[in-house]
């Protein structure tokens, strides 16, 4: 029955909510007005309020008093006086009578996520039938009330604001300065598109704005003094019933900016809006995107089908076979932050979990929740409440169950809010969580140009009250008077008045710090900021500069630039020519005596530039410690293509090499610099720990390389920026931080599509690219190092050579693409099926496979009883009975043998045939 399906198997919130009219009419119920007929008036019941509407003594939108009457925890009745409407009321009259479900989460405006946790909160606490019923009586009440309502759709609620004419005109003229200065030489092409476009996209902004302000404004009727009714396409796109304020802006603010075929935006904006029309010119620009509209939906159907179909064959075999697996490992869960903001809280990301430690409230003491529970919304409000950072919770991830996943590992099961059933299909579950939405997210790479896109965060912020600690200080205050970072690992952490860290974040190498050891912050103070753009290189010694290696024309170029007289110098690639071929352009500080000065830690103070670096000192001057030597620009690497959306998500899900992905150190040490190659820069860590062999990398000489000779690295720090190859992670980092990686770049591009997914989902599928290992020891076994084995094969061999005293073998887990995944997974029936069938089966038969029947597919292919659900309960009966009765055989056949075999003996005696003992 439909009445099951309440929550939704993604993310656990209801399914089931009124949309459109519903959401209008109920919206519409609890709008409060101002200086309404029967305003303060006080009703005792819900019969006397209902009296007074039908003779219109109130409206649906006075403010009154009125007693609600409801069950407290206990059963008992209660009555209480709320200030509210007669809308509200009549849909406070629905609720369920419940201790926990109170008037308030009716008492107030309310939008579609309001009904939403409305619906959520009666689920919870009333269970399925008081629920049902619940939306139905809100149904009827929402389609009555948007009819009664009579809201419609007229050409003047669409308001265009007074001061459009004006931003259009301000940023006209803005525009032709540009294009004047463009023309006399000052700013590039590139930079006046650049300029025009963001000039454009604030005065959209702004008009927008204007409009939204125009229509949300409260007005009050002159004569009457009542309160004007309020606009009703702000109330179709504020309920959430239909529009966004997008599509409000395309119809009274202006349609802003479109773009080329080719991706570009077009530099004239529409500066009409659909209110006052489009002209030729306009309509005629604004068809492409139209139409790229169309033709991208029919190519991301088939797309996301696609990545659906990968999915679900990957994880078909992931059911929930056990209770508990007992495993002590498990995924630390903090909220996730980006740029200050929190977009996933912590009691958000572990509600539904299970605990894998005790968690204690950090002051009191007192136990939250026990190990092996499940986090609960109690239980998530305490937690929040304690400002706990960070939990250990168990998951599907780090189960060691050899097929399938347990319970206690996965935790609840999110379509009915309790502790996931055996047998419940958890893979596929996952696989269409994570493919149905597909459908919604954008199947173009961006391009990013210009400052429209390109708001990168250059300052860290306090996010809490309390006193400064800096982890692995090493500052300096440079000529201006300036503390300036000058470690690659440095972390500035805030510590409570109890001395609990309450959040910790690393700051950039060359930052500008304005706290330090032992400072006191408030909330939202600065700590530090930095260049977003360029990446200095600093000295640590005073002295004075001298160039090594940097030939004018050869090494460096000098551009003036125009507009403002400067001249820059610029490293350029000095291998492009044979005479520059063994340069080796670099910056030294020389002491007082003209020797190169030394480093605090050895070496000498001799810098390297690296290709498009800009020279910020001239050969003489005198620089104080902390002093910027040169800057490397990141511009290059803001303006790479964006892969967003799908591809995204696909990219991540077959593991794909990034094509300039980032190289990760392996170790902890020190740098240095080896000999080069014609165009690859060696670059060696020397460990810090005794024993360990030393690690070489080879770099790229065109990538900006910013780290110097003797600099300290910590294993898993990037030698060269960009995105990291998620096997790098696996290898270097391990299990969990891979986790983190996937499961935060994924949510990524669905938290931009508005698109709620539960982690778990993500950690089931990742579960599955994780089946196998690298043999990296052999131990007594018959594989060979560098063999790749499914992980339950390695387990079972393993138990094997420990019961005969061998030697086990050892292995690291290796990252699959789920397409490879699937293609390697156990049974071959499911391979065979997915793609590659010739391939899959002659393999299987030359090897001689035997097909255990495990998952879904290669049931549903032979035709038996899926494991799944009943299916699995009936498969396990089936094997104890088999088991069982191989057993009373065998005894049988034992009994009935010593049976025959005496006469057969004695007879065998009496005719003297010779009997051996």
């Amino acid at each position: 029955m439909s009445t099951n399906n309440i929550l939704h198997p993604a993310n656990g919130a209801p399914i089931i909510v009124p949309s459109q009219d519903m959401v209008l009419g109920l919206y519409y119920l609890s709008i409060l007005n101002q200086n309404e007929p029967g305003e303060g008036m006080a009703f005792s019941d819900l019969g006397e309020l209902h009296h007074a509407l039908e003779n219109k003594v109130v409206t649906l939108h006075s403010k009154i008093r009125g007693r609600f009457k409801s069950v407290d925890e206990e059963g008992k009745p209660y009555s209480k006086i709320y200030e509210t409407t007669p809308g509200r009321l009549l849909i406070g009259e629905l609720l369920p009578k419940h201790g926990k479900v109170t008037f308030d989460i009716c008492n107030q405006e309310m939008t579609k996520k309001n009904i939403s946790k409305m619906i959520d909160t009666v689920y919870r606490h009333c269970g399925q039938k008081d629920t049902v019923i619940f939306c139905d009586r809100i149904m009827q009440l929402g389609f009555a009330h948007a009819c009664r309502a009579g809201i419609s759709f007229g050409k003047d609620d669409m308001v265009i604001p007074d001061t459009k004419v004006k931003i259009v005109g301000d940023t006209e003229a803005l525009v032709k300065e540009y294009e004047q200065q463009y023309n006399d030489g000052l700013i590039t092409q590139g930079e006046k598109y650049n300029k025009v476009v963001d000039a454009w996209g604030k005065a959209t902004e702004k008009v927008a704005e204007e409009m939204m302000a125009r229509i949300k404004a409260v007005e009050f009727d002159e004569k009457t003094g009542r309160q004007k009714p309020m606009n009703s396409i702000y109330m179709m796109s504020h309920s959430g019933a239909r529009g966004s304020p997008n599509q409000m802006r395309q119809l009274g603010g202006m349609r802003g900016l479109m773009a080329k075929p080719s991706g570009e935006i077009i530099e004239t904006p529409i500066i009409s809006n659909f209110k006052e029309g489009l002209t030729v010119n306009e309509y005629f620009n604004s068809t492409h995107g139209a139409r790229k509209g169309l033709a991208d939906t029919a190519l991301k159907t088939a797309n996301s089908g696609y990545l659906t179909r990968r999915l679900v064959d990957v994880a078909q075999d992931c059911i929930v076979t056990h209770v508990d697996c007992g495993t002590e490992n498990g995924l630390t869960m903090t909220a996730i932050v980006d740029a200050g903001q929190v977009v996933a809280s912590l009691g958000a990301r572990i509600l539904g979990r299970t605990a894998l430690d005790d968690i204690d409230h950090p002051v009191t003491g007192e136990r939250l929740v026990d190990a092996g529970k499940m986090i609960l919304e109690p239980d998530v409000i305490e937690i929040e409440k304690a400002g706990i950072q960070s939990i250990r919770i168990r998951s599907a991830l780090t189960c060691e169950i050899q097929t399938g996943v347990c319970g206690v590992c996965y935790g609840r099961d999110l379509a009915r809010g309790t502790p996931v059933n055996l047998g419940e299909a958890v893979g596929v579950i996952a696989a269409q969580s994570i493919g149905e939405p597909g459908t919604q997210l954008t199947m173009r790479t961006f391009h990013l140009g210009g400052t429209a896109t390109v708001v990168d965060q250059s300052f860290l912020e306090a996010s809490y009250e309390g006193t400064v600690q800096i982890k692995n200080r090493n500052m300096l205050r440079n000529s201006d008077g300036n503390l300036v970072a000058m470690g690659r690992n440095m972390t500035v952490q805030i510590l409570d008045e109890r001395g609990v860290e309450r959040s910790s974040q690393r700051v950039a190498y060359g930052s500008k710090l304005y706290v330090d050891e032992g400072d006191k912050v408030k909330r939202g103070q600065r700590l530090a900021e930095w260049d977003p753009y360029t990446r200095p290189m600093m000295t640590e010694v005073a002295g004075t500069v001298h160039f090594e290696d940097v030939v004018d024309g050869l090494s460096v170029l000098e551009a003036t630039d125009e507009s403002t007289g400067i001249t820059k110098r610029q490293v350029i690639d000095w291998r492009s020519t044979p005479r520059g071929s063994d340069l080796k352009p670099a910056i030294v500080i020389k002491d007082a005596s003209g020797n190169v000065a030394k480093l605090s830690r050895g070496g000498e103070a001799r810098f390297l530039l690296s290709v498009d670096a800009i020279l910020s000192v001239e050969p003489g001057t005198k620089v104080s410690q902390g002093d910027v030597l040169a800057r490397s620009p990141l511009e290059s690497a803001k303006t790479k293509d964006i892969t967003g959306g799908l591809p995204r998500v696909a990219e991540l899900f077959e593991a794909r090499r990034p094509k300039d992905h980032a190289i990760i150190a392996e170790i902890d040490g020190t740098i240095r610099l080896g000999r080069d190659y014609k165009n690859k820069r060696r670059v060696i860590i020397e460990p810090a720990e005794d024993g360990v062999e030393p690690v070489e990398y080879l770099i790229p000489k065109g990538k900006p390389f910013h780290l110097q000779e003797g600099d300290y690295i910590e294993k898993g720090d990037y030698i060269l920026d960009g995105n990291p190859a998620p096997h790098d992670i696996l290898a270097i980092k391990g299990v969990e931080a891979l986790a983190s990686y996937l499961v935060n770049e994924i949510q990524e591009v669905y938290r931009l599509q508005g698109v709620v997914i539960n982690d778990k989902h993500i950690e089931v599928i990742v579960r599955q690219m994780l089946q196998k290992v690298e043999i990296t020891d052999a131990g007594d076994s018959q594989y060979i190092v560098g063999d790749n084995v499914d992980r339950i094969e390695l387990d079972d061999a393993n138990d094997r050579l420990i019961e005969e005293g061998k030697k086990p073998a050892y292995g690291d887990p290796v990252l699959l693409g789920i397409t490879k995944a699937s293609l390697q997974t156990p049974s071959f029936i499911s391979a065979a099926s997915f793609q590659e069938t010739t391939k899959v089966l002659t393999e299987a038969a030359i090897a001689g496979k035997t097909d255990g029947l495990q998952g879904l597919k290669e049931n549903v292919i032979v035709g038996r009883l899926i494991p799944a659900g009943t299916g699995g309960t009936m498969t396990q009966i089936r094997r104890i009975a088999t088991a069982r009765d191989e057993l009373i055989l065998e005894e049988r056949r034992k009994g009935t043998g010593a049976a025959v075999a005496t006469p057969m003996l004695q007879d065998m005696a009496s005719e003297n045939v010779p009997v051996a003992e």
